[in-house]
């Protein structure tokens, strides 16, 4: 497989190559890209082909959700049933580095939602992959670029050496730091601090 590595500016993403990102993302590719924590393994939301390689190039198993990004809360509205209450949530912490746990709607596939009605959606911090989802017009499926070992990795480099051969493109956006994304679920309009990670989550616990 011919993996194709673009370098794309993080604060100020050239749409040209934007544009390229998204054309493999409409045929069906699958990309690993920057987001504001980790480097996100993804493909379109639609794409079901996608999503299994995804499975397995993680070798994750299958009753294991997968989370996507959206590009705003008006976005995130098409994709989870948002309450007041979540909404005004969200609103105060996004775009940042957060997962929220919400009802999903039928428009996200079952391929990512085993046995339950919930998924988790990312508005990221990070210019380039918020203009990915904008010009692609759907999420993109976001979960970490790791190793067997569970080692998470930040440089694009080692990833393309590690993960070249197995996705169609690669987008350096520079070494982040990476920090896994604070998963919080907002089911029921209760909050519950799923996992605590690089969002602060001192302002939720009451």
């Amino acid at each position: 497989m011919k993996c194709m590595y673009l370098s794309i500016n993080s604060q100020n993403p050239q749409m040209r190559l934007i544009k390229k990102a998204v054309e493999v993302l409409q045929d069906g590719g699958v990309i690993i890209y920057p987001t504001d924590t980790v480097y996100g393994l993804g493909c379109a939301l639609s794409n079901k082909r996608g999503i299994d390689r995804i499975y397995e190039i993680k070798r994750r198993s299958r009753k294991r959700p997968l989370s996507f990004v959206c590009a705003d809360l008006k976005d995130i509205s098409r994709y989870a049933r948002v309450s007041d209450f979540a909404y005004k949530t969200m609103k105060r912490l996004l775009p940042g580095p957060y997962t929220f746990i919400l009802e999903a709607s039928r428009l996200v596939p079952k391929t990512i939602l085993p046995k339950r009605l919930a998924t988790g959606i990312r508005v990221p911090d990070n210019q380039i992959c918020i203009s990915l989802v904008r010009e692609l017009g759907q999420p993109i499926i976001s979960t970490s670029v790791s190793t067997e070992d569970g080692e998470v990795l930040s440089n694009p480099v080692e990833i393309k050496d590690k993960f070249g051969h197995t996705v169609d493109m690669i987008i350096d956006g520079g070494i982040l730091v990476s920090e896994p994304s604070s998963i919080i679920s907002l089911v029921d309009d209760t909050i519950e601090i799923v996992r605590e990670g690089k969002g602060d989550v001192s302002t939720l616990v009451r």
